[in-house]
């Protein structure tokens, strides 16, 4: 469509194909999954917190199906876990993180008037909102939402309440979003370029989000098989993942069997694993940016940052059955998949020492994206460290289904990725909106965030060495896990003072909208990458003129000039 053309609210807003449009829909909408995901949780830590105590205040709202008097049950409680993992991971972070930032940043930080396919990118939006009405719809019909868990592991999940035919329909929306997505992404990254703007002149950012495309291409149509799969067996009597011989209270399953529910867990940790580094790399690719502009000084190795980020896609693809020891694979297999596992943790381990390398001597501005940024290298290296003993099979087998699983998988995608994309809300909300959002909220923001996000997750590892399982509606009903249950109160307090503190965020964005201090150039930031060489906000099209790049990404305090930055597009 040309400048010139008169577009409706409905074509401008709601089925726009302008990427900066779409990367919007995806941030807004992934936010309010976010907190509505995070309200789930917040659910479950009062029955953690208070086990069997109804819910003061707001119990009375929900139905006698789901807290009768105001008291949670099991069924219900089974309901928010498997949602709340769902929620998060697949309607959450990854649309906020390579929907949202991928969507707005690529096409802009490569010098591209948009995304190589517009239309294919609304369609991957859409299909997504589908995905996230079909998830929502789930919690109100009979039985309820999906209460299998994240995993929806067989044979429980394929004979589990209509919620999970729901969850499975759903996925497949999700899926078929990334797929279109991520195909989009690698095309636009390759072919629409500026001039000048080679591979290795591309800023670290577009890397994660390339790297990250591959994951989602690649590992998604195997759970998306399995989702059909499964789907076969609850509606038309298969037996993909249902075993011979199953009995439920006492009577035979009237099924053909000869089904593998290991299958099920290869298909779906196949893809999960690629998972957590889709989660991240976006995280690192936010982080990097940010590092990089309020150090002002040049990323300490750059090539060895790629390089790493090359690999570890790779390898995120051969350490999925890590997940299983428990299944008994036998010793080769085990021992296999343990070496690769501690193969895999070598770049992420050089990807840090890089980005703290490169504040090592810098003239540091610690605005409030840099608190964030700063604040997520000990969180990943918290997620990461105790990530290994769950690698090693005889740390593993003591250690599986504890809530030490939950804390260190949490440290890498709740302080760690979290902490980052709040990070990025915060660097790129003046290019998007031309105005900045509030300083002193901003910190307020962060240093609640951080300080309720450990309140919450280092006792989990409390309570996984003390053995207490992460599956238990009652905490209270074995002795070891009772004599942490003051762990319980403290990490749910932290939760809900967590949520407060998430409402100032809330008020600073929007506020910020009419309020915030308008930016004085296009380039508030003094960065160097392309995102800053357009208006603000960026108009259709983007650039005034076809940019041409002549330099890397990060070309801070170069000697012989005035100004401590040299953009890309600068030619002198």
């Amino acid at each position: 469509m040309s400048h010139s053309e008169h577009q409706s609210f409905w074509q401008k807003y709601i089925f726009s194909v302008d990427h900066k449009v779409i990367g919007c829909q995806y941030a807004l909408t992934g936010l309010v999954f976010l907190f509505f995901g995070f309200c789930l949780m917040m659910l479950m830590r009062w029955q953690l917190a208070f086990p069997g105590e109804p819910l003061p205040v707001i119990g009375g709202l929900f139905s006698d199906t789901t807290m009768p008097g105001g008291v949670m049950l099991p069924e219900f409680y089974n309901s928010l876990g498997a949602m709340h993992g769902t929620i998060m991971v697949f309607l959450g972070v990854v649309p906020l993180a390579v929907g949202g930032f991928g969507n707005y940043l690529v096409p802009l930080q490569i010098g591209a008037p948009d995304m190589a396919f517009p239309k294919l990118n609304a369609a991957s939006y859409w299909c997504y909102f589908v995905g996230g009405v079909v998830m929502f719809a789930s919690f109100f019909v009979p039985g309820g939402a999906a209460n299998s868990g994240w995993t929806s592991y067989p044979p429980l999940s394929d004979i589990a309440t209509m919620g999970q035919t729901f969850w499975l329909f759903g996925m497949v929306a999700l899926i078929t979003s990334s797929l279109l997505g991520s195909v989009n992404f690698i095309v636009t990254i390759v072919h629409l370029r500026a001039r000048g703007l080679s591979f290795f002149r591309l800023p670290f950012f577009v890397w994660a989000q390339f790297v990250t495309s591959f994951l989602l291409l690649l590992a998604f149509p195997p759970l998306e098989v399995a989702g059909v799969l499964q789907l076969m067996d609850r509606l038309a009597g298969s037996s993909f993942f249902l075993p011979s011989g199953l009995v439920i209270s006492g009577t035979p399953l009237g099924v053909s069997g000869g089904g593998s529910p290991l299958l099920w867990q290869h298909l779906f940790w196949f893809l999960a694993h690629p998972e957590v580094y889709v989660l991240i790399l976006p995280a690192i690719g936010i982080v990097t940016e940010i590092i990089v502009n309020n150090t002002r000084k040049p990323l300490y190795g750059y090539k060895t940052m790629v390089y790493s980020v090359l690999f570890l896609g790779f390898m995120s693809f051969v350490v999925w059955a890590h997940h299983m020891f428990m299944t008994g694979m036998g010793t080769t297999m085990s021992n296999f998949f343990q070496a690769t596992t501690m193969i895999i943790s070598i770049p992420s381990v050089v990807i840090l020492t890089v980005l703290i390398l490169t504040l090592w001597g810098g003239s540091i501005r610690f605005t409030v994206p840099m608190h964030f940024a700063l604040a997520f290298l000990p969180m990943f290296a918290i997620g990461g460290l105790t990530g290994l003993p769950l690698g090693l099979t005889a740390s593993d087998i003591p250690l599986h289904d504890t809530y030490y699983v939950i804390g260190h998988f949490h440290y890498v995608v709740a302080p760690g990725t979290l902490l980052a994309l709040f990070g990025g809300v915060y660097y790129w909300y003046p290019k998007v909106t031309g105005r900045m959002m509030n300083e002193k909220l901003g910190k307020i923001h962060f240093w609640g965030s951080f300080l309720c996000l450990n309140g919450i997750f280092m006792p989990m590892f409390i309570q996984g060495l003390a053995g207490v399982s992460r599956r238990l509606y009652m905490p209270t009903v074995y002795a070891h896990a009772e004599a942490v249950q003051g762990t319980n109160v403290f990490m749910s307090y932290s939760a809900w003072i967590l949520g407060l503190v998430q409402l100032i965020f809330i008020f600073n964005f929007f506020r910020s909208l009419k309020k915030g201090k308008k930016v004085e150039s296009d380039n508030p930031w003094q960065a160097t990458t392309l995102e800053w060489a357009t208006p603000t906000p960026p108009p259709h099209g983007n650039f005034l003129q076809e940019p041409e790049v002549y330099r890397g990404p990060y070309e801070y305090s170069p000697p012989g000039r005035t100004e401590d930055f040299w953009p890309q597009n600068e030619e002198k």
